[in-house]
This record gives C-alpha cells, sequence and structure tokens, in this order.
C-alpha cells in the first residue's frame, strides 16, 4: 500500500498514535504540527489523504482546508472536538470529505481514511466519464464541470454527486442510498451531509436551465429532473 497519510495536529500524543496504527496498517504516515506549514507540503509531500485537525498554530485548519482546496483535489478528513453540527457542515462546505469529533477511537479513523480512498480508487475507474445537458458538462474523469462552457470550481464529492444524479436523469434518491452510493456505504456522517451538497450545487447551477432542475422530493430525497 505505501500511500502517504499527512497528519496534521499540534497534539503529539495523538500524532504518534496514529502514526503507530497507520503504519500497523500498511500506509506511510507523515506528520505536521502546524497549519502554514501544512499548506507549503502538500505540493512536496503528494499525500494520499490529509487528516487535518482544526485547532492549530499558524493557520487554524479552516483556513488550510481553504487553501488547499484552492489548488488540490486531495482528500481531508477533519478532526476536531468541535462536535457541533455548524462546526461539521463547515467543514463540509470548505470541501472536507469526512468529519470526526475528538475523543475518537484510532480504528475508527483508518477505517474512515480506507473508505475514503475506495471511492477515490473507485471513481478513476468508472466508464461513463461525462455527462452533458443544456449549458451543463460534468466530467469525472478529470472532475470538471462547466456552466455555459465556462470551467466552474466543484470540490470533489460535490461534482461525484451531481454526476451521479445526472447519470441517472428523472430517478429520485433518498439521501441514504446517496450516501451509500457517492460517499460509500461505510461512511459515518448522516443524511444532512447530502442537504449541504445539494445547496452548494444549486447555487452554482441557479438559473443555467430551464430543461433541468437539481429537484428535492419531499419526504424522500433528490432527482436530477429532466423535461
Amino acid at each position: 500500500m505505501n500511500e502517504k497519510i499527512l497528519i496534521v495536529d499540534d497534539d503529539v500524543n495523538i500524532c504518534e498514535l496514529l502514526r503507530l496504527y497507520l503504519t500497523k496498517e500498511g500506509f506511510e504516515p507523515v506528520i505536521v504540527n502546524d497549519g502554514k506549514t501544512t499548506v507549503e507540503k502538500v505540493a512536496t509531500i503528494k499525500p494520499a489523504l490529509i487528516l487535518l485537525d482544526v485547532m492549530l498554530p499558524e493557520l487554524d485548519g479552516w483556513q488550510v482546508c481553504r487553501k488547499i482546496r484552492q489548488n488540490y483535489d486531495t482528500p481531508i478528513i477533519m478532526i476536531s472536538a468541535k462536535g457541533e453540527t455548524f462546526d461539521k457542515i463547515l467543514g463540509l462546505e470548505l470541501g472536507a470529505d469526512d468529519y470526526i469529533v475528538k475523543p475518537f477511537e484510532t480504528k475508527e479513523v483508518v477505517a474512515r481514511i480506507k473508505a475514503v480512498l475506495r471511492r477515490t480508487a473507485v471513481s478513476t475507474v468508472d466508464t461513463t466519464k461525462e455527462v452533458s445537458y443544456e449549458n451543463l458538462t460534468v466530467n469525472i474523469e478529470n472532475y470538471e464541470m462547466k456552466v455555459r462552457g465556462v470551467h466552474v470550481d466543484t470540490p470533489p464529492k460535490e461534482l461525484e454527486l451531481l454526476f451521479h444524479l445526472a447519470s441517472n436523469p428523472n430517478k429520485v434518491f433518498t439521501r441514504d442510498q446517496l450516501l451509500d452510493e457517492v460517499w460509500g456505504f461505510d461512511y459515518y456522517g448522516d443524511s444532512r451531509t447530502v442537504d449541504v451538497h445539494v445547496k452548494r450545487l444549486r447555487e452554482k447551477l441557479e438559473g443555467v436551465s430551464d430543461k433541468w432542475e437539481l429537484k428535492t422530493v419531499w419526504s424522500v430525497g433528490y432527482k436530477f429532473e429532466t423535461r
């Protein structure tokens, strides 16, 4: 395996615990203790995934996540003692793929890492690479969304969700189905995760076409409706 996992936390005990478990699982952990260094080293380390604490010196986790997402699609799992719904939603809106609350079980962290990496691997071998509708093209191979022919920056999970819905026009998906099929069956989040990503997509797609719509099916879930 030998995939590099970047552990970003200023608590040396947590870093060491995660290092031991990840090494045992065949990963190559790299430890950084502050936000500024993390941003500087992502390009050289090229990690398969980043475990990112929120409370960090120099730059906090929110700032680091935002800066990384400007240039990289590297999966990010945020770790924080802040377990409020607002904090979880903020992390997801900034582009994090998952959010773990301290204190945590180290085995659970490892399981989530493996789940995220499996989803990343599956996305790279998807036989259907692109879907197109009026004023909209979504390409899952190069993770690109174009609206009226213009590239629109879109976090990986938002793009995967839209691609999944648009690849199955007029099919209704429950929130739980979308969590299973887009995030993975062993994702530990809740259905609010889907709502957050749909909200962000709608902001990008508002008024783009009257031939299709990312539609809510009340008490059920969502569908990509074509007319």
